[in-house]
């Protein structure tokens, strides 16, 4: 019994001591040491610093191993907006909104203005310029296979034109009014079947034309100033030929109409002629005079000196006087 009276109390003293002791007295902390050498081996007196010594005062070559700043630069982030910014419902937005131009409406007229060359040629049936449909290089517009079914309207400066294997059926006076520097056609491989009266003829500078693969039966009228014809392959009869058809083509010299349906040479032929072509016709017979004066024997044609006949029937055997002018025997059957 007195043994636990003496614990009790040895236990309250305890507790009073605890109570008498100050809180945070109980763990103290170490303040680090200040080394006085330091500072007593630094030379206060001469101690001025200045902008010309301040490298040599301060060692600054350890300065970058203690902070690595690396972290703290800024992230940029390449190719990234800022969001819009969200403005609160019922707030009107300060944003300017873009607002489209008005465009220009086209001038309206109720008659229709007919539509100049400009500098790429006339508009065609087809909504372009011939220059843009066709080919233009200088002076010369080339339209081969380009789908045409007319002449399309040429510039005016056009010399020479080239619309081969186009559907092409018929030539209108109009397709070349106007054109009068025009030297060369050649409407090779169409399907022209008519010409209008006097749609060459007024082409006075005109020299060649070239119209093999079509499908003419009458031959149209040709200018003073033509030098090559050139309508092989047609459907072309005697009957479709003008009396006298080549008489005042005074600068004709060469004429090319084989493959066609004619019954006779078509006389009398311009002096100028070099080259007649007319093999593969129905061709039977020939006048005394078609190609020499028989009552001038000194007559002579130096220049005709290509002559073909052959794929005909005829028999140039039977006719020996019509040959005595020229420089030499026509192409054909001498049996």
């Amino acid at each position: 019994m007195p043994s636990v009276v003496l614990l009790g109390v040895i236990t309250l003293a305890l507790a009073a001591l605890a109570l008498a002791v100050p809180l945070g007295e109980g763990k103290k902390t170490e303040k680090p040491s200040t080394d006085l050498t330091i500072y007593e081996s630094l030379n206060l007196d001469n101690y001025d610093l200045s902008l010309s010594n301040y490298g040599d005062i301060i060692d600054l070559s350890n300065y970058d191993e203690l902070y690595d700043y690396g972290d703290l630069a800024p992230k940029i982030e390449v190719g990234t907006l800022a969001p819009p910014a969200k403005t609160p419902e019922g707030m009107p937005s300060t944003r300017a909104v873009p607002t489209a131009a008005p465009r220009k409406q086209p001038p309206t007229s109720t008659t229709a203005k007919p539509v100049g060359p400009g500098l790429l040629g006339f508009i065609t049936e087809q909504g372009l310029t011939t220059c843009l449909l066709c080919m233009c290089i200088g002076t010369s517009v080339y339209c081969d296979d380009a789908g045409l079914e007319h002449i399309p309207a040429l510039p005016l400066e056009t010399t020479y034109l080239y619309a081969r294997f186009n559907s092409i059926g018929q030539i209108r006076a109009r397709d070349f009014a106007g054109l009068k520097k025009l030297k060369r056609i050649d409407l090779t491989s169409n399907y022209i079947s008519s010409v209008e009266e006097g749609s060459f003829r007024q082409l006075t500078s005109l020299q060649d034309l070239i119209l093999p693969e079509n499908r003419l039966t009458v031959l149209p009228d040709l200018p003073s100033s033509i030098i090559q014809l050139d309508a092989r392959f047609n459907g072309i009869q005697s009957s479709g030929l003008r009396p006298e058809a080549f008489r005042e083509l005074k600068k004709l010299q060469f004429l090319h109409l084989s493959d066609n349906e004619l019954d006779y040479i078509p006389a009398p032929l311009p002096e100028s002629l070099r080259s007649l072509h007319l093999q593969n016709n129905n061709i039977q017979t020939m006048h005394q005079d078609t190609f020499c004066d028989s009552q001038d024997l000194t007559h002579i044609r130096r220049a005709l000196e290509d002559i073909r006949l052959d794929g005909n029937p005829i028999n140039l055997s039977l006719f020996p006087s019509a040959y005595f002018c020229l420089p030499r025997l026509p192409t054909g059957r001498f049996y």
